[in-house]
């Protein structure tokens, strides 16, 4: 879990390109989200490790999707939740944000992976099909932000 907290965190560090050269979208009252999909490789022997954008994915791949988000002038004083499905082929690991809150059951509860429950046994990663975090206000006043999170391929 550490090393996946360190990818995490480097691609948290990226700078924010999103708009970048492009002409902004009006906003419709909601955040407006743009995610990236990194792949980690380990060299022969395991001396290096790097995120490379994903052209293709195989089982067992560990990946970092990296969520950019734009809030709407409307909510940048009052901050908002960003909620994302889980691809099925996904199955979640760690997020670097420790506010980040799981479903496993298809949205409709929420809660931290190890106190979540399912069919009388304790939710294990491979069942969170949602994740969510509250933006703050303080963080929704900067008008953009991004989180990152991380899985392997089933």
């Amino acid at each position: 879990m550490h090393d996946a907290r360190l990818l995490i965190a480097a691609l948290a560090a990226l700078p924010l390109l999103a708009g970048a050269g492009q002409a902004q979208k009006p906003f419709d009252g909601a955040p407006q989200l743009a995610s990236e999909i990194y792949v980690e490789r380990i060299s022969a022997g395991g001396a290096t490790r790097e995120l490379v954008p994903a052209a293709a994915l195989s089982r067992g791949d560990r990946v970092v999707t990296l969520l950019r988000w734009q809030a709407p002038p409307s909510l940048r004083a009052t901050g908002f939740t960003l909620t994302n499905a889980l691809p099925a082929h996904l199955a979640w690991q760690d997020s670097a944000n420790r506010d980040v809150e799981v479903s496993v059951d298809g949205g409709r509860t929420w809660g931290h992976l190890g106190a979540l429950g399912i069919e009388g046994r304790l939710a294990v990663p491979e069942d969170v099909t949602h994740v969510r975090w509250h933006v703050s206000p303080q963080a929704a006043k900067q008008g953009a932000g991004r989180i990152a999170y991380s899985g392997l391929v089933r």
